[in-house]
């Protein structure tokens, strides 16, 4: 069983969460699904969560984009409070079009004990799949205030979603970074950048701390962080690791009806993530 750092109160979580971002040393924060999936991956040693809206809302049997507000921050409630780690939520556009209303969100999400939460630029809409520029930083100018207002210093993400909608210009995704960091973003993240060149040319033009996705074509942890990355998340890749090692036995036991399935219960990790509790 791991160790990490043991922090209590939200406050305090949202400190450490905030300190763990350090350029050349990247934070390597996986995204739990359930609190199943919190408790195995905090056994494992990881010092913070961040929740995951596409492997949520498909464990719940749907597309990503389906939840609703209610069931996020009753989600992101449950693995704030299910492994005494730092927490992150994924909020997705904010579950409103208009500042107000995602600077409300933010302040429901304080609410559950998390210590920060991402924010997108994206719509949720197909034909027009990104805000404007002018109101998707607005939109990050009122989240920050709501994130800095109280005694709770929550950890703000911005995110620059042109790459997940097939808009790969890096120009403009640098200048939409640029302006949630004079939002007042605490940390930024384009989502789909995959060349090395790339990232550096992200790292370098900001002045805050920049989040990665991991992907097949996205270089390894110690070449992001020779360029400069203070953090390394996996999305929703960890649901479809477990979820396709599930399809995998299911297919063993009644294509072949064969066992060796079973061999996967002998981790120590898995059993001994529930064990501790």
């Amino acid at each position: 069983m791991f160790k990490v750092r043991a922090v209590t109160t939200q406050a305090e979580k949202a400190r450490h969460f905030l300190s763990l971002h350090r350029p050349g040393e990247p934070l390597l924060l996986p995204n739990p699904w359930d609190l199943g999936s919190a408790r195995v991956l905090a056994s494992l040693g990881f010092q913070a969560l961040a929740t995951t809206s596409s492997g949520f809302a498909m464990s719940l049997g749907r597309q990503d984009g389906s939840v609703s507000r209610d069931e996020a921050l009753e989600h992101a409630r449950s693995i704030a409070g299910g492994t005494g780690l730092p927490v992150s939520a994924d909020l997705e556009h904010g579950f409103a079009d208009d500042p107000a209303g995602v600077a409300q969100t933010v302040r429901l999400a304080i609410g559950t004990g998390l210590a920060g939460c991402s924010i997108e630029d994206s719509t949720g809409s197909p034909d027009d799949p990104i805000y404007e520029i002018g109101l998707a930083a607005e939109r990050i100018t009122a989240a920050a205030e709501a994130a800095h207002a109280g005694e709770v210093p929550f950890v703000l993400t911005a995110r620059s979603e042109n790459y997940l909608h097939g808009r790969p210009d890096l120009a403009d995704t640098i200048t939409r970074l640029q302006a949630f960091q004079e939002a007042g973003a605490d940390v930024l993240y384009a989502p789909g950048l995959t060349r090395l060149e790339d990232i550096r040319q992200v790292v370098a033009s900001v002045d805050r701390p920049v989040n990665v996705l991991a992907m097949p074509a996205v270089p390894p942890v110690a070449e992001l962080a020779a360029a400069g990355v203070a953090r390394i998340s996996v999305g929703g890749a960890f649901f479809y690791v477990a979820y396709s090692a599930l399809a995998d036995a299911a297919t063993e036991l009644r294509a072949q009806g064969t066992f060796t399935y079973g061999t996967a219960r002998a981790n120590p990790a898995v059993s001994a993530a529930f064990e501790a509790q």
